[in-house]
């Protein structure tokens, strides 16, 4: 079994290629990173001396290499997590999130349709959905919820989902999609909300919230989300998107807290809210349990103690992105 993972050298990404390397020691795991700045091959480290991984620089909106990487692998699956992500960033230019998200999805959907695959699994976000009022906790998106997307990031993600589902009504291509809640966990780049706050607290500077910290997240553990994409590649239904959520609401604030009281450190400072910041997101996870019987191994509480004590003993890890000295891993190994 030969496996792309594109965006492998990323949190999600990575974590899924320790994850199947460990679960699957006999298949082929090939991983396709263009290493922008949120690509890290020190991510990859534990594994990159494994026979049975391979790792490619390239990007995924490079037909050529792409089409050289199918025609000299013959992969049976390819999953797809290879996305700009940070709601921020597509901002402040959203040019290069439709580049990577859209046309890149195209490019890999095209290399499916030319070479074939048994199945192309995109990873999605619930932020496709929008938003949920924080005075309805009884309302949770599912797979039947409208795409009603707030940031130019997620419009990409719903782009790429509905020409995925595209491809497999007119191209036939065995295609899965999954939407998740939020991830935090090892390996997560420290511009995102949790691996930030740790980091600052640990650094002794302030830990910045945006607006009064209400709006409300639903966590999930990133092995969690790498057990769950596993169940779906492997028994999915074709054509089906699952949501994958964790049942673990809390606001920024009470997220941010805890890490403070576990920390024993660490002073609040409230900024300007950001443009169109979603409320609250909540997934129901019914139908992957139902048809796949996945559910979160992990609780909130256990995840972001685990999490923690990961950056405590990774501190070289972070340390090396805050200061830039990663970007320069993937040149040093290759001199």
């Amino acid at each position: 079994m030969k496996i792309i993972v594109t965006g492998g050298a990323g949190f999600i990404g990575g974590n899924f290629v320790h994850y199947m390397i460990q679960k699957y020691p006999s298949y082929k795991i090939i991983c396709l990173d263009k290493l922008t700045y949120a690509g890290n091959m020190q991510t990859l480290e534990p594994v990159i001396s494994n026979q049975n991984f391979k790792f490619i620089k390239a990007d995924i909106a490079d037909r050529e290499s792409v089409y050289g990487i199918f025609d000299e692998e013959s992969p049976n699956i390819m999953v797809n997590f290879a996305a700009e992500s940070h709601v921020d960033r597509s901002i402040e230019d959203p040019s290069v999130f439709l580049q990577t998200n859209v046309i890149g999805t195209q490019v890999l959907l095209d290399a499916c349709n030319k070479y074939g695959i048994d199945r192309f699994h995109q990873v999605s976000t619930d932020e496709v959905y929008g938003d949920l009022p924080l005075d309805r906790p009884d309302l949770f998106f599912t797979e039947e919820t409208p795409l009603h997307t707030s940031s130019p990031y997620s419009a990409s993600k719903a782009a790429a989902d509905l020409l995925v589902q595209a491809y497999h009504r007119t191209y036939n291509i065995p295609v899965t999609i999954s939407r998740c809640s939020n991830n935090y966990g090892p390996y997560h780049f420290p511009e995102k909300l949790i691996p930030l706050m740790i980091a600052n607290a640990l650094k002794g500077k302030n830990l910045p919230v945006y607006g009064k910290g209400e709006n409300v997240r639903d966590w999930l553990y990133v092995e969690d989300h790498c057990s769950a994409i596993d169940l779906i590649i492997h028994k999915g239904k074709v054509g089906e998107i699952y949501n994958i959520g964790g049942h673990n609401e809390h606001t920024n604030m009470e997220v941010v807290q805890t890490i403070i009281r576990e920390l024993g450190k660490g002073e609040i400072t409230f900024v300007k809210d950001r443009a169109g910041h979603d409320l609250r997101y909540a997934i129901d996870p019914a139908k992957i349990r139902n048809e796949l019987g996945w559910t979160p191994a992990t609780n909130f509480e256990d995840g972001i103690r685990k999490t923690i004590q990961w950056y405590l003993d990774n501190r070289s890890w972070w340390e090396d992105i805050l200061s830039g000295e990663y970007q320069n891993y993937y040149e040093k190994k290759h001199e």
